[in-house]
């Protein structure tokens, strides 16, 4: 029997401690180890044993999240995944610990509906496992969790030819653990008439307008969190909101996207599937797509579709990934045209778009 991930439970609040305790718990693969109210019982825990991952508040008493995650990567690296109510300054604070080495960031359990509790349980369980799990050869399954739903829960598969080509060209773009570093390495290498942009980036409601704002603020493209309708623009990039999932479509010559609720695709709202499926439909081989560094498999059938309908696709290498997930299920449908590290993706794309000179 393989041994079960250990997890320390880090958070001030003894409600949201027992909640996390109860999530993690009810999956096979994954133990609490511990829980502590703050950074300094939780070092005195790790004197007696040392977890594979921590969950970790960010403002709490005696210290805060970022200082301790800071600490923790400098004395003795330990995969940590924030765990944030990403309300107010806390979504701009949680950016930081991306940039001290945390893997993820989850959103505290909330004693909501039993959907949104059931819906908590798998995300907060795939960040803990890809976690656990980064640079791993082999991505762990779940097991004993919801039926799987497939883009057709979304978007059915089209049976038209994809269209004739155009001269605008869209880069559809996913990824999860790991990817908000990586999207932003891909996005500030882009010059300011790159192709119009989509992304789905797997994260909780409410971060990815504090993401895209923060990209915005250091990129040459405009970034922003889609709202229904958008128009795809060149030198755009829109983020699909997180909750809700997103879709590009054509209306004459002017593409949009289309922002919608739905059920869980490849146990992800945003989906990359579904992204991915729209673009295959409405884009054809005007587009690019790129699957990027991520835990699971979101993402990999719709790059196909993308394929055969005529777009170039790539993948992330397995190098430069957090977590080879989603790219290398990608690799094994044959869905990938080329396979580059991340610092060669921005170009890659560019010239697929004719836009590098």
């Amino acid at each position: 029997m393989k041994n079960k991930i250990k997890v320390l439970i880090v958070d001030d609040s003894a409600l949201v401690r027992q909640a996390l305790s109860d999530v993690l718990s009810s999956d096979p693969e994954i133990e609490v180890m511990a829980t502590a109210s703050d950074p300094y019982v939780a070092a005195s825990k790790m004197k007696i044993q040392v977890p594979d991952v921590i969950t970790l508040d960010v403002e709490m008493p005696r210290m805060d999240g970022i200082t301790f995650l800071q600490k923790i990567m400098s004395q003795h690296p330990i995969p940590v995944v924030i765990c944030s109510s990403l309300a107010g300054e806390g979504s701009a604070t949680a950016f930081k610990a991306f940039e001290h080495g945390a893997v993820d960031i989850i959103q505290k359990p909330s004693m909501g509906t039993k959907k949104f509790i059931e819906e908590s349980r798998i995300r907060i369980c795939d960040a803990i496992k890809a976690a656990a799990h980064s640079k791993a050869k082999k991505i762990m399954e779940f097991r004993k969790v919801p039926p799987k739903l497939t883009a057709d829960a979304v978007l059915p598969k089209s049976t038209s030819k994809a269209m004739a080509e155009t001269t605008d060209k869209i880069v559809a773009v996913g990824a999860s653990t790991g990817g908000t570093e990586a999207l932003r390495v891909l996005l500030e290498a882009l010059p300011p008439n790159s192709p119009g942009i989509v992304v789905v980036q797997h994260m909780p409601e409410n971060f990815t307008k504090a993401f895209a704002k923060r990209l915005d603020g250091l990129c040459q493209v405009s970034v922003k969190e889609a709202v229904n309708n958008d128009a795809v623009l060149p030198g755009q990039v829109l983020i699909a909101p997180g909750n809700d999932h997103m879709l590009l479509k054509r209306s004459g010559a002017r593409y949009y996207v289309e922002v919608k609720s739905g059920p869980l695709v490849s146990r992800h709202r945003p989906s990359v599937d579904v992204l991915f499926r729209s673009t295959a439909r409405y884009a054809g081989k005007n587009a690019v797509g790129v699957i990027m560094t991520g835990m699971g498999d979101d993402g990999a059938q719709g790059l196909l579709e993308m394929r055969e309908a005529g777009a170039f696709t790539i993948a992330q290498d397995e190098k430069s990934c957090v977590v080879f997930g989603m790219p290398h299920e990608a690799i094994k449908k044959n869905a990938v045209d080329k396979i580059v590290p991340l610092d060669a993706i921005a170009r890659t794309l560019l010239q697929q778009c004719n836009k590098l000179s």
